[in-house]
């Protein structure tokens, strides 16, 4: 086993990433039975904090940042639930350009020690989530550099889409000048309203610009009870909660037949 690294990204912050590298990792480890680790790269940790909250965890001993110090990521997992752990951010995290400038004379191995460092986890889990600042950085970097896929976020909006194209372009910048290995898992659209126009014309534009076998039929739709769980955790409680991890789910599991796509593999998840 060596797990697919995927990075969910978009260079347009607000979009919904965190969410989505969330709840892919919930779902493929509760409803699909995967084992699966998620990676918090953002020094404000909201990542952690939802799957913490989700999971009763009220005290964490290490984050990622002392794994990079100490060169192994294997101290700083934190076991979540049952096929799901999770490498937590805090706010020291902040300080990685710095470290890295420090450690590293090479540029090149600046924005290699992710990959670096998760190479003796790969053969632990089925797959591997990265969430990451909305910005050309170091933890953008190190994400593209240690990913097999990208998710791109796509929220119904105008400066989404350009954040989107950018992050395309430097990723073919990436590829370029230092050999990264990366394929565009797709385009997930989430969408702003129930229903409108603006929203929708945005993801036809997306599919005139990506094409349209890039961008995914299945939306993440506005819905209350997403936000409800940033505040709760994520629960199971009533048919509205069904509701939005049905959504994910079936998202989850166009993802994995992309993939299944790209390398002409069995990557399903049932």
């Amino acid at each position: 086993m060596s797990a697919k690294t995927i990075v969910v990204g978009n260079f347009k912050g607000g979009v919904g990433k965190t969410k989505v590298a969330v709840m892919a990792s919930w779902e493929l480890a509760h409803e699909m039975n995967k084992k699966v680790l998620l990676i918090d790269m953002d020094p404000q940790a909201n990542a952690t904090t939802l799957i913490a909250r989700s999971a009763g965890i009220t005290e964490i001993e290490s984050s990622i940042f002392e794994g990079f110090e100490n060169g192994d990521l294997s101290k700083s997992i934190l076991n979540v639930k049952e096929n799901l752990d999770l490498i937590p951010a805090a706010v020291s995290f902040k300080n990685l350009p710095k470290f890295l400038y420090g450690r590293f004379p090479d540029d090149i191995d600046q924005v290699s020690y992710l990959k670096t460092l998760l190479e003796p986890l790969k053969k632990k889990y089925d797959y591997i989530f990265i969430d990451v600042p909305p910005t050309i950085s170091d933890y953008s970097d190190n994400a593209m550099m240690a990913a097999d896929y990208v998710l791109i976020i796509l929220q119904a909006q105008e400066l989404s889409l350009e954040g989107a194209e950018t992050y395309i372009s430097y990723l073919q910048f990436m590829i370029d000048e230092y050999s990264a290995y990366i394929q565009v898992a797709g385009v997930l659209p989430v969408l702003l309203r129930p229903g409108g126009r603006v929203d929708h014309a945005t993801v036809e534009r997306a599919k005139e610009l990506f094409g349209e076998d890039n961008v995914f039929e299945n939306y993440i739709k506005h819905l209350e009870r997403l936000k409800a769980w940033d505040i709760t955790g994520i629960t199971y409680r009533d048919h509205h909660d069904n509701r939005a991890h049905q959504i994910f789910i079936e998202v989850v599991q166009e993802m994995l037949d992309k993939i299944e796509h790209f390398e002409g593999g069995e990557v399903r998840g049932e």
